[in-house]
């Protein structure tokens, strides 16, 4: 047989199967859905979390920029925060080689895009490891796409991954970085090696990261399995750590930027690692179980039988055997120790999930399964040993509350029967031909399919019960983007979503340039700022919502806004019936000049804001505005409430016992007549009114109702809100209706004078830029001659931007109370910023350097492979006694040929 004819008869099996486990995994998912009734299957939405909040609409920008429809680029992104660093979200959220097949859908069918890409790479995960078994051993192509499969759609695939999809490159690019160490150790394709580190890293280096340990660990042991002496050894792990880190550093340009874009991120919580208890452990090896919190390391029944097998079955050599159980047992074992756990989190505890490196351990209990039946089918003893520890997990878990006995336990023994039965028919196939062996794949086929459907349909329904949820695109969303498309005008003013958000990242996903943002790098400097204005938050602060407020909106040049009714789908509060609006406002330009200070702001400095957020409003305006009164607070017993008792400014107000409860907690004082009247209650959970003292023709039924949320622990607080006009006598009685114990700040209301603000917008106008320009990371202003003072430009002074005036050189822009400032001395009538992200140039010199080592060894080898070509051909000298099997020997003489 010539090598070619070899070469396709070792890819024929490999390539079935690749596409049986690829096509088995879509087949498997798509009937969970169905069976769990869930998008695009049902009506039950699959945007739970962060697929609703953060993926889908990310996915939604790139389709924008793909398009060329996006409000800015690559280095910024206009539409969130007022203007966020976006390489770094691009390298966390959408560096994936899948992502850009969003942009051949539809935009209004951005989450069935976001679906048909998590069913990709999953099924590209399950052909990668069914590729990557039959290269480590020869065996069955159907078993080994079976259990490509079991990999695929592991436990931590269905409870955390499909939702995370960012997280599904880690799984795809294991199997492929055990491929690579495999070459490495012989001698083979470096550079398609480099080419796919470089691409793991890109496409997500936190999963690149735990993957490129776990196939550290399994190239250490294949080293130490084969025949190859010391010296080859080392050669071979050099080898493969020379490709890890050429293929590292081209991944650079992006990693560093995520690297530091990380570290300039708003901080979010820390967590002390608490291992599981065993039974939980156990309990997540079956099928049929959900947890947020504990390792999903399910991987199918057969395949957990096989694995359980392995250390029984003595048609496997010693040396495999117990290689692989310890390697098993020492990762099981170090999820559960607090300093191996850090190790393969990056050395920083995750804030939701804890158990993310969970598909490592399914990667090797898959690929201990393939070494148990590639020796053979396991006998009756080996088979009696799984089975017996088998049912040990069974009756362990049975004490989890991750179980339960009318569900997880049955469907667990169902299982096990299927499972034990295909595999017991598989081992008499020899005595009784093919249709018994036709009948043990066919159990354990249905085996597998069905426990993995039931099971991915359970964790489908489960997490709605468990996590908030939002609704696909839709009518809502059409009509927000139609009102956002119409009234548009950037960058002469912004145009704001509004304050009644569908999902965290509402300017993504519908149009406008707005407040909101919500990433796991949103900067600190924006998170603090907008707070001390008065805006509210989720998740800890770096999910920051729309301000609908007049002062901010002149602030940060928002000429429009829209007003949207609550979200249906959230149910947080009751429908109010309206529809979708948009009122405009006179605003200053997105530049503008202001007086200097004797302030001397670092880079991000905010000490000059204080703890009211009304004269924080007013240090950026630049004018008094507000009139910040004194109140009394009453219960609904009309007694004094008590102090707050952790420390905070404010009293305390208890829940209502229900919503309509006729006595209510009020707030009473004295604002002047006319003014709008604020409510700044960050703790404060439940909704406010204007009762009394309303603007004569409003009414009390007139006035907005101001809807709060904020929860304990602190995940959560309310931005300051509207609730209406004081009347003539300036009194106001300001009703609350808390649904838990709430707390009402020092300082809490907040009076604005409409005349005052006008005039003030009026005079920035009058000395603010005559035009502006913005290009993804450039903003270019001109202003009125001889200006004096500073320059402020409407977006946070996020670290990065480089600004000059006239023609002086770019200096590392200074700031005004959190904002972008430009010192201005009356010869310059322009001013120019620039935003470079941090790290890439740093990103970009390594990932030069590694780029010119590659391109130089490639080089080199086509030299050596010239002068073998033309020299003479090299023969084995007879007294050779390496190894026919060694695989450096055999690569070399066929590289001689």
């Amino acid at each position: 047989m010539n090598p070619t004819t070899r070469s396709v008869a070792r890819i024929r099996p490999q390539g079935n199967a690749a596409l049986l486990a690829a096509a088995f995994t879509v087949a498997v998912l798509c009937a969970g859905d169905v069976v769990a009734r869930s998008f695009p299957f049902g009506p039950r939405t699959r945007s739970v979390n962060d697929l609703g909040n953060q993926y889908v609409p990310f996915h939604a920008h790139l389709w924008d920029l793909l398009h060329g429809r996006a409000d800015g680029g690559l280095y910024v992104n206009w539409q969130s925060g007022f203007g966020s660093s976006f390489l770094p979200d691009l390298g966390t959220y959408l560096s994936s080689p899948f992502a850009p097949l969003v942009a051949v859908f539809p935009r209004d069918e951005i989450d069935l895009a976001v679906y048909v890409v998590t069913l990709l790479k999953v099924a590209s995960a399950a052909a990668a490891m069914a590729w990557l078994l039959l290269a480590l051993r020869p065996g069955r192509w159907w078993a080994a796409g079976l259990l490509g499969s079991s990999y695929a759609l592991c436990g931590w695939t269905l409870a955390d991954a499909v939702y995370n999809p960012m997280w599904l490159d880690g799984l795809v690019f294991l199997p492929l970085l055990c491929l690579v160490g495999e070459w490495a150790r012989r001698g083979r394709r470096p550079f398609l090696g480099v080419l796919i580190v470089a691409l793991a890293w890109t496409a997500n280096f936190y999963t690149a990261y735990m993957a490129t340990l776990a196939a550290g660990l399994v190239l250490l042991l294949r080293l130490w399995l084969g025949d190859l002496t010391r010296r080859q050894r080392l050669w071979a792990a050099g080898r493969a750590a020379l490709i890890s880190v050429l293929g590292m550093g081209l991944a650079a340009p992006l990693v560093t930027v995520v690297y530091f874009g990380t570290r300039h991120a708003y901080p979010g919580r820390v967590r002390q690692f608490v291992p599981v208890p065993a039974e939980d452990l156990l309990a997540r090896l079956l099928p049929g179980t959900y947890s947020y919190g504990t390792p999903a390391v399910f991987v199918g029944t057969a395949a957990l039988l096989l694995a359980l097998a392995l250390p029984f079955h003595r048609a496997v050599p010693w040396r495999p055997r117990a290689g692989w159980t310890l390697l098993v047992v020492a990762v099981a074992l170090s999820m559960q120790w607090g300093p191996t756990h850090l190790l393969w989190h990056a050395f920083a505890t995750p804030q939701g999930s804890s158990y993310r490196q969970a598909f490592v351990l399914c990667a090797l209990l898959v690929i201990a399964a393939w070494h148990t039946l590639s020796y053979g089918v396991p006998g009756p003893r080996a088979l009696g040993a799984a089975g017996a520890l088998l049912a040990l997990v069974i009756v362990v878990a049975g004490g989890s509350e991750r179980t339960t006995r009318a569900f997880t336990l049955p469907l667990a023994l169902l299982a096990a029967v299927g499972a034990l039965g295909g595999l017991v028919l598989l081992g008499l196939k020899r005595r009784n031909g093919r249709p018994l062996a036709a009948l043990a794949v066919a159990l354990l086929v249905c085996t597998q399919f069905g426990e993995a459907a039931v099971t991915a349909a359970a964790d489908t329904r489960l997490r709605l019960g468990h996590m908030d949820d939002y609704a696909p695109w839709g009518a809502r969303q059409r009509d927000q983007a139609a009102a956002i498309a119409g009234a548009d005008g950037w960058p002469r003013y912004r145009t704001d979503p509004g304050r009644e958000q569908t999902v965290g990242n509402d300017p993504l996903l519908v149009g406008g340039q707005g407040a909101q943002y919500y990433s796991s790098l949103t900067s600190d400097v924006l998170s603090r700022t907008l707070t001390a204005l008065g805006d509210g938050w989720t998740s800890r602060g770096r999910n920051v919502q729309s301000l609908d407020n007049d002062v901010t909106d002149a602030i940060f040049s928002v000429g429009a806004r829209v007003h949207s009714p609550p979200d249906p789908h959230q149910n947080w509060f009751p429908q109010d019936g309206s529809g979708v609006g948009v009122t405009r406002q006179d605003v200053p330009p997105l530049v503008t000049v202001r007086p200097h200070t004797d302030r001397a702001d670092g880079p991000t400095d905010l000490s000059g804001l204080g703890p009211s957020p009304y004269r924080n409003q007013e240090l950026l305006l630049g004018a008094r505005v507000y009139t910040v009164p004194e109140f009394s607070v009453r219960t609904a017993a009309g007694k004094p409430p008590s102090p707050s008792d952790d420390g905070r400014p404010g009293v305390r107000v208890g829940a209502l016992p229900y919503a309509s409860a006729p006595k209510k907690p009020t707030i009473t004082g004295r604002c002047p007549a006319g003014s709008e009247l604020y409510l700044w209650a960050p703790h404060l959970s439940g909704t406010a009114r204007l009762a009394d003292g309303a603007a004569s023709g409003a009414g009390p039924g007139g006035e907005p109702t101001g809807r709060f949320r904020s929860d304990q622990p602190v995940t959560k607080i309310a931005p300051m809100q509207r609730l209406g006009t004081v009347g003539e006598s300036g009194r106001f009685r300001v009703e609350l209706s808390p649904n838990r114990t709430s707390l009402v700040p020092d300082g809490a209301i907040g009076c604005l004078d409409t005349g005052r603000l006008r005039a003030a917008v009026a005079e920035l106008k009058a000395t603010g830029a005559t035009s502006v320009s913005v290009e993804d990371g450039t903003v270019r202003a001109q202003l009125p001659a001889h200006s004096t003072g500073i320059a402020v430009v409407a977006a946070p002074r996020i670290s990065g931007w480089r600004c000059a005036a006239g023609n002086a050189p770019a200096l590392p822009a200074k700031s005004h109370y959190g904002l972008i400032a430009v010192p201005l001395y009356g010869s310059a009538s322009s001013v120019t910023c620039t935003f470079h992200p941090p790290g890439l140039r740093l990103g970009t010199a390594v990932g030069a350097l590694s780029l010119t080592a590659v391109l130089v060894m490639a080089a080199a080898d086509l030299l050596r492979r010239r002068r073998l070509l033309d020299g003479p051909v090299p023969v084995a000298p007879a007294t050779d006694r390496s190894t026919p099997d060694d695989p450096t020997v055999r690569e070399r003489v066929t590289t001689a040929r």
